[in-house]
């Protein structure tokens, strides 16, 4: 049974505008690109910020958090057990780091949360339909 609802996370992608085909992807997929835009755009923010370059952080950070708040939004609540909640729970965490780390420029923050993320991801991966 899903923790995700497929609706959400495709309003929340074509929100975002991310770059992608999505008409026919599966719900799981959906869910897979979402991860992956974020992932792509936090690498982007940890270059910016390597670099100094300071408009761009925020403008990749910026999309980061808004990724992870469509997955975040795309949880289904209803679903029973603690999993849901938890993982908006996480979700919350990790859009709170990333303020901080615009507001800081701390790499080590960016790098927190990819790696949360890359273990989301690598749960919901493993659950492939």
């Amino acid at each position: 049974m899903s923790n995700y609802n497929p609706t959400e996370a495709l309003k929340q992608y074509r929100q975002l505008g991310l770059e992608v085909e999505v008409s026919s992807a599966s719900p799981h997929r959906l869910i897979q690109l979402l991860f992956e835009g974020a992932l792509a755009r936090l690498a982007a923010a940890k270059g910016a910020l390597e670099r100094g370059d300071i408009p761009n952080k925020g403008k990749y950070l910026g999309q980061a958090i808004s990724i992870i708040g469509g997955l975040r939004n795309s949880l289904d609540m209803n679903v029973p057990g603690e999993l849901p909640g938890q993982l908006d729970s996480l979700y919350e965490y990790m859009e709170a780091r990333l303020l901080e780390a615009s507001h800081q420029n701390d790499i080590s923050m960016v790098t927190e949360v990819t790696e949360l993320l890359k273990t989301v991801k690598s749960g919901w991966d493993g659950i492939a339909p």
